[in-house]
């Protein structure tokens, strides 16, 4: 046999059951099967592998600043400082713990949304129908397919009767395909390909026959699969952020430390004491905690996220989704509730918008006046003229059984009263359906359809309790009514009905009257337009990427308020030329355009790629099959997790539970101020090691032997720096976040204003400690012992004070994000006692090089380590003024 067989749709049936080698009525045989089966494998795609446990612990190694840690501890061990080393290899196994099991965690609440089934195919072999698993099947075999059944496979369509699939997870189409068996072009796109059936999407009524075209790797799943495997991963901006900090801390390091190398052989310096303070200086550089703070601020935001319905799979996607730019949401299900329902009444007369409210048929735009008639003639023939219940079937015949039952119609009782006595089912070729009823007055015929189709087997039309012939007037004056409505992006289906005794069995599709027209819409989700509008308040651009028809993305597009009502720019995938985006002119486009419709998944991979390399940080939502590409190439996915499909939930790194783009708005604003917080431990953080630095080089010049210890140092970094800066990374943020434009993504996380606010804040803490340290040697003639325990608690106490410093500027001194956050008074008090307890043990005392000193000495490391704050909250009082 030929495989793959290009292009079936374009052939005939029967073509294809020739190249396929099989038969449309006995399929083939079981020996045949098993050499198909050996030549072409089984019919299963390779999912996405899971990294392992291993590979999750070792990414967590993975950073300039865990390597600058490594290379301290390896040079600590190198001068047999094994305590110091021991403390620095602590520090990175903390950081690395919470990390990885952050990251498990989040596996395990992925684990626990799969639902795994094994798929059952009904295959005909040697002429005999048994169901068999799906990944037995092989190309050439002939399936029957029924309401419910899940399609095992890419199939040819060799008979048909009411078959019905929903494609929407491959192709994002909110109504149900009506399928046929006719060939197609050559050109037509997977969403008109009406004589195919593809693998994952489940068949919601009649039945059919296939022949199987595709398996495996070879089905439309498949090769987006494939997409997705091959779609490389792109590093999240705040691991950029942090890697480059990280790398102009080495900088400053190894600058600081060969100059003071210099100076102090040029002084002639004892060679152990330069090495020494050497070491000190790069432990003074190296922010230790930061690794620490910034995994665990993320982890915190990834437990607040999960109790808002929002598993986070990567730790770092928190902060990424709070700097984007630009949210790229699928269509049907994401901005709508995937559900079809009746949006508009068109009789004669008048039109009327309708929807249902606490079960009750409501009309925002006014009642029916003239066509009370023909709205009960409508809702009877759309009751009759049904194969659904309230729950289950077609769903466009599901919405008529549900705004029947809002409207106070017992249903059951009228299919008893008007009992069914024949059907002309609906097929592609007639566009319609009509049933036969007896009743106590006679036959009644209930038939709806295409308006064009049904219009020819109408004869009358009813305007309220009136009759009239149907002339062309009237014919095209409906007809134009109907174009306007499916411009709209409604479906829209016509209703005809007859009452007669004359009417027979065999010829009841003639002599309709009709009654009017129905236009039926996937409705946006109710609480969508607030949060598109949060987030276009905030900066952030909405573009929906869909696979359905044009005119129903701009209509969807509009009522969300992603357009406005008169914009009619939509971009085809059909419009897309080949390597369309490698020109500037369509890069242009592209950025400029909030609709995109009947796109390919690779499409939608690239448009992706259109907006990262203009700047923007990309989040993409999606729930099918088709969303998956993209997914992975954007700096942060999100898939639903109640309609979402594995693949899509594979690959996405963020999971909503509650399927809700309005989650979507709160997570933006929650990893906004999670990026707050980050800059703020790290201002924070890199502010107190700057000024370690400034201490132990100006002290290392003029008193070397009062310089601060490395030990100190590292104690100082993981004590009285790390908890401070992790209540900063525990803190609520501004309530404002939403009502600013996204941050520059190209701008560092410590921008040049930030340094040179860092600076300052280190030379002032760097001139209050060297005050503090004259002053006990010149005016206290203090040892140099002593000297360096001065510089130590100075340090220590300016350092914990300095924490009110973050507060953001206009804020009060007495009242503010820092002074009302629990957290920091908690660390306060904490890292006190952790002082007065090293001081209470004499062990503790020895280790860091610490003595007991005079109350005098404590009182003047204690005030002077007060100034730095006292002078900032002076500096910013004075702004506030001015300003």
């Amino acid at each position: 046999m030929k495989y793959p067989i290009d292009h079936p749709f374009s052939l005939t049936a029967t073509e294809v059951v020739g190249l396929a080698q099989t038969n449309s009525n006995t399929g083939i045989s079981e020996h045949e099967a098993t050499k198909r089966r050996k030549a072409y494998g089984p019919n299963a795609y390779q999912t996405q592998k899971l990294k392992s446990r291993w590979l999750i612990l070792l990414a967590q190694f993975r950073s300039p600043i865990v390597y600058l840690l490594v290379f301290g501890a390896a040079v600590s061990l190198y001068f047999k400082d094994r305590l110091e080393t021991m403390s620095i290899l602590v520090v990175i196994i903390i950081n690395a713990m919470i990390g990885f099991f952050m990251e498990m965690q989040a596996r395990s609440s992925m684990n626990a949304l799969k639902k795994m089934e094994v798929i059952r195919a009904k295959v005909i072999r040697n002429g005999e129908a048994r169901p068999i698993p799906a990944d037995e099947l092989v190309p050439g075999d002939l399936v029957l397919l029924e309401a419910g059944d899940m399609v095992p496979a890419d199939g040819r369509l060799v008979a048909v009767s009411r078959l019905q699939c929903d494609e929407s997870p491959l192709t994002g189409e909110s109504l149900p395909s009506d399928k046929i068996t006719e060939r197609l072009k050559e050109d037509s796109s997977i969403g008109d390909q009406r004589n195919m059936v593809f693998k994952g999407t489940s068949v919601m009524n009649g039945n059919g026959k296939m022949v199987i075209t595709g398996i495996g790797a070879n089905t439309q799943l498949g090769v987006i699969t494939a997409l997705v495997e091959s779609s490389a991963e792109t590093i999240t901006p705040l691991d950029k952020k942090l890697n480059k900090l990280s790398r102009k801390l080495i900088w400053i390091t190894l600058t600081m430390t060969v100059i003071f190398a210099v100076t102090g052989f040029i002084q002639g310096n004892a060679f152990l004491t330069i090495i020494e303070t050497s070491i000190a200086l790069a432990v003074a550089a190296i922010p230790e905690g930061l690794p620490i703070v910034a995994t665990v601020a993320l982890a915190y935001g990834m437990l607040l996220m999960a109790r808002r319905n929002a598993i986070v799979k990567k730790i770092s996607a928190v902060e990424t989704l709070g700097s984007t730019g630009v949210i790229l949401t699928d269509k049907t299900g994401t901005l709508t509730e995937n559900k079809i329902h009746v949006d508009t009444f068109a009789f004669p007369e008048e039109s009327v918008k309708v929807h249902i409210e606490n079960n009750l048929l409501k009309f925002p735009g006014g009642t029916i006046k003239l066509s009370a008639e023909n709205l009960d003639k409508l809702l009877l023939a759309g009751i009759l003229c049904n194969n659904a219940d309230e729950t289950t079937g077609d769903p466009v015949e599901v919405a008529l059984m549900q705004i029947a039952i809002a409207t106070g119609l017992d249903t059951d009782e009228l299919i008893k009263q008007y009992v069914r006595i024949g059907e002309v089912p609906f097929n592609s070729e007639i566009m319609m359906m009509c049933t036969l009823h007896q009743t106590p007055s006679g036959y009644f015929a209930a038939a709806k359809g295409s308006v064009e189709r049904l219009l020819e087997k109408c004869s009358q039309i009813q305007s309220g309790a009136f009759f009239k012939a149907l002339d062309n007037e009237s014919r095209n004056a409906i007809l134009l009514k109907s174009e306007k409505m499916a411009a709209s992006g409604l479906r829209v289906l016509a209703f005809a009905y007859r009452l007669d005794d004359a009417l027979t069995r065999h010829n009841y599709l003639n002599d309709l009257i009709y009654i009017g027209m129905a236009g039926f819409i996937d409705p946006p989700r109710i609480d969508i337009k607030g949060a598109i509008l949060a987030c276009r308040n905030a900066g952030i651009k909405v573009v929906m990427i869909t696979g359905d028809h044009p005119q129903t993305a701009l209509n969807i597009a509009r009522k969300v308020g992603l357009i406005d009502g008169n914009s009619k720019d939509v971009i085809t995938g059909k419009e897309l030329p080949e390597n369309a985006f490698l020109t500037k002119a369509w890069r242009h486009r592209v950025l400029g355009t909030a609709v995109f419709a009947r796109t390919s998944p690779r499409q939608k991979l690239e448009i992706a790629e259109v907006f990262q390399q203009a700047g923007f940080v990309v989040a993409m939502t999606g729930d099918g099959v088709n969303d998956a590409p993209a997914l992975k190439k954007a700096d942060v996915s999100i898939a639903m997790g109640q309609r979402g499909t594995q693949v899509a939930k594979e690959t996405a790194s963020i999971i909503l539970k509650d399927d809700s783009f309005t989650s979507i708005a709160r997570a933006v604003a929650h990893g906004r101020e999670i990026f707050q917080n980050i800059q703020k431990f790290v201002v924070y953080l890199v502010s107190c090691n700057l000024s370690e630095i400034f201490i132990v080089t100006i002290l290392g010049v003029i008193t070397p032997a009062a310089t601060l210890l490395p030990l100190q140092i590292l104690f100082l970094n993981m004590v009285t720096d790390i908890f401070p800066a992790l209540a900063l990374g525990l803190g609520t943020g501004d309530t404002t976040v939403m009502l600013r434009p996204p941050r520059d993504p190209q701008k560092d996380i410590i921008t040049n204003k930030k340094w040179r606010v860092i600076a300052l804040y280190a030379a002032v803490v760097a001139s209050t400690v060297i005050l503090a340290v004259v002053y006990a040697s010149k005016v206290l003639h203090s040892d140099d012992s002593t000297c360096n325990n001065v510089a130590f608690i100075t340090l220590t106490f300016a350092q914990l004070f300095h924490v009110f410093n973050m507060s953001s500027k206009g804020s009060g001194f007495l009242n503010n994000e820092i002074t009302r956050n629990k957290w920091v008074w908690i660390a306060i008090l904490l890292c006190s006692g952790l002082i007065l307890m090293v001081y209470a043990v004499p062990g503790l005392r020895l280790v860091l090089g610490l003595s007991v000193l005079p109350f005098k000495v404590w009182l003047t490391a204690i005030c002077v380590s007060l100034l730095p704050l006292a002078i900032f909250q002076v500096h910013k009082a004075i702004q506030k003024m001015v300003h």
